[in-house]
């Protein structure tokens, strides 16, 4: 089968060696696994941090969203069969989606929504099971709860997934952070209550729009830029989960307000085999529900094309940029 690989790291993206196409062996379905013919991929920011800074002693199929129909499972399988459309975003530890096919485990993929196109729906398992595990299972919101939270880059890829899922299935008041205008507007249609610059200092911000603290935190990206004035403005006992990578990070400025610290990993339970990690279907499941009863919206951005090593370069490059917006779909071989 067809795949596009890198086997060199830390290339710079404009070589042809930095990602290029390879035929490699069709792979075989383990117990659980399902094997699925590849029909859509997103690319996301972890693909170029692997690409750049994991060596690789052999060729390595990046690629962590995919959308595809069934055709093989494993003799355990239970939750799907042959002819199923799915979509999931996969194990960091396994060999990922720029290929025609791939490997799932069955508790990590959902049915895909029947309302979106493959390309479409694509954009949505990577980032929705971060946002959805960062609002319910870390900071563990309720849907109740009436509390203000604050999220740093609410225009990216995850950003756009948990506004959507802060306004629609909570009472919090959704605070995004946003630049440039267009990205404003994006953020407040897909529900944010308020919008505030993170260019600009968001102590002042907040207190002029009622909010000069919030309870919760939810930091995508720059962590380590945005760090002290996000103690500042959480309340005590205030709760702050993060994505991204900071080369460090000092918790000790949050006991005077003995704020919590979360960490969200979308690859922890497929990494450690978790005994809760069928939690990442069930998730999947409900956001394809709620896609389909259009509660949720997709945040697919740019179509790059067929998936080819030509097209992954330049969505590679694009995402290096800083400049994207939404999610990069690429569909059919």
């Amino acid at each position: 089968m067809k795949a596009i690989v890198y086997s060199q790291n830390g290339l710079p993206i404009s070589d042809e060696n930095a990602l290029y196409e390879l035929d490699v062996a069709k792979p075989q379905p383990g117990a659980r696994d399902l094997l699925v013919k590849i029909h859509a991929i997103a690319v996301n920011p972890v693909d170029t941090k692997v690409r750049n800074g994991a060596p690789t002693d052999k060729p390595r199929i990046l690629g962590w969203d995919a959308v595809g129909v069934v055709e093989a499972v494993g003799e355990e399988v239970t939750l799907f069969q042959p002819g199923d459309e799915v979509f999931y975003a996969g194990d960091i530890t396994r060999a990922g989606s720029y290929a025609e096919y791939g490997l799932v485990d069955e508790r990590i993929a959902g049915h895909k929504p029947r309302t979106l196109n493959d390309a479409d729906a694509a954009a949505l398992p990577l980032t929705s099971l971060t946002a959805w595990e960062l609002l319910f299972d870390r900071l563990e919101v309720q849907a109740d709860d009436n509390a203000a939270l604050l999220i740093i880059g609410a225009g990216g890829g995850v950003g756009s997934i948990l506004t959507q899922l802060a306004r629609k299935l909570t009472n919090l008041t959704v605070i995004g952070t946003a630049s440039r205008p267009e990205t404003a507007d994006w953020v407040r249609s897909l529900g944010a209550h308020h919008v505030v610059n993170h260019q600009q200092p968001l102590g002042e911000q907040l207190a002029a729009i009622g909010h000069p603290q919030v309870r919760y935190v939810a930091s995508l990206t720059h962590t380590d830029s945005y760090y002290t004035q996000l103690i500042d403005v959480l309340a005590p006992q205030g709760k702050l989960a993060l994505i991204d990578d900071p080369e460090t990070l000092d918790v000790v400025p949050l006991k005077r307000k003995a704020i919590s610290l979360h960490w969200e990993l979308m690859f922890t339970r497929s990494l450690f085999q978790t005994r809760d990690m069928q939690r990442q279907h069930d998730i999947l499941e409900r956001v394809s529900q709620l896609i389909d009863d259009q509660t949720l919206q997709t945040t697919a951005g740019e179509h790059h094309g067929t998936i080819n090593a030509a097209n992954l370069r330049k969505a590679h490059a694009l995402i290096e940029s800083g400049r994207a917006r939404g999610k990069i779909v690429l569909s059919g071989f």
